[in-house]
């Protein structure tokens, strides 16, 4: 099964940091700019999901939602949620670490295409 958003080996393991200080997670990427441009990592429920929020996947056990508006821009690609050496979004739970995430993104194959049907 393709993935629509999927998260590398140093993302999980902040990811897993960030559960043993805060429990459970959720993100939430916006679009906008400034905070809104970086995945927002949030405990979970902290952030109110709308009815125009699309549920892409989970990351580390945790979902990972993303503005409807941005979804259309972005459903031909895979989100791959990284991370960096920075302060990140003020809001979003990593920044005190040092470390921000990041999206990256590739675009799906035909076959992956299909297979979501896009």
């Amino acid at each position: 099964m393709v993935e629509r958003v999927v998260a590398t080996e140093e993302a999980i393991q902040l990811i897993n940091k960030l559960k043993s200080i805060h429990g459970p997670l959720m993100f939430h990427q916006s679009g906008g700019c400034c905070d809104g441009s970086s995945p927002m990592c949030y405990q979970e429920g902290e952030l109110k999901v709308g009815a125009s929020d699309v549920l892409l996947g989970h990351i580390g056990g945790s979902p990972f939602y993303i503005a409807a508006d941005q979804y259309a821009y972005w459903k031909h690609t895979q989100l791959i949620i990284d991370v960096v050496n920075g302060r990140g979004g003020m809001f979003s739970l990593e920044g005190p670490e040092g470390k921000r995430f990041l999206t990256r993104s590739r675009v799906f194959t035909e076959e992956e295409r299909k297979e979501l049907q896009l």
